[in-house]
């Protein structure tokens, strides 16, 4: 991680080396590796091994810790802008098995989630977007029923991406409705 210029330069290797700041980009190196070490709360002194080594220890245990529901944020002032209590030690985290109940508000926010797709902004993200709504219905839909399935689409947009698909041969119409 820390390297010495051991070697005398040649005046041609000294202007390379003044010229291209060889030194302040090296102090700057260095400065920022003690800073992250100093974040860590390590010593300065250690080898790259020893730093993969405590990095990888590091890695295995917050991914423990994640899925014990235990999240740690790493800048809590950031993440956290409504300025509510910075501290968080434990997630509420559903059963994986036998759970909640039917009904629970859990799983209603889950379902109004999956139910709310965000509108993609990119045409191709779009079609792909609505041709798997359309998959997902699993009967025949109109425009209209569709744009329930995305926040902020319009329903022209939709009725338009869905005529595509029909002349594409990747939807069927019938009257106001399409299907798969």
């Amino acid at each position: 991680m820390r390297t010495t210029l051991t070697t005398a330069l040649s005046d041609k290797e000294r202007l390379i080396h003044d010229q291209g700041l060889v030194s302040l980009l090296k102090q700057l190196h260095d400065d920022l590796d003690a800073a992250v070490c100093a974040a860590y709360g390590w010593p300065t002194s250690l080898t790259d091994a020893e730093i993969l080594d405590r990095l990888v220890t590091l890695n295995a245990q917050r991914a423990e810790e994640e899925k014990r529901g235990i999240i740690h944020r790493l800048r809590p002032e950031y993440q956290n802008a409504k300025g509510t209590s910075t501290a968080q030690d434990t997630l509420d985290l559903p059963e994986k098995k036998g759970g909640e109940g039917k009904g629970s508000r859990q799983e209603a926010k889950g379902k109004r989630q999956e139910a709310k797709q965000p509108w993609p902004k990119p045409l191709a993200e779009r079609i792909r977007a609505t041709e798997q709504a359309l998959h997902a219905a699993g009967h025949a839909v109109t425009a209209e029923e569709l744009t329930t399935h995305f926040s902020r689409a319009k329903m022209a947009d939709l009725q338009e991406i869905l005529e595509s698909l029909v002349t594409l041969g990747r939807a069927r119409q019938d009257g106001e409705r399409f299907s798969v």
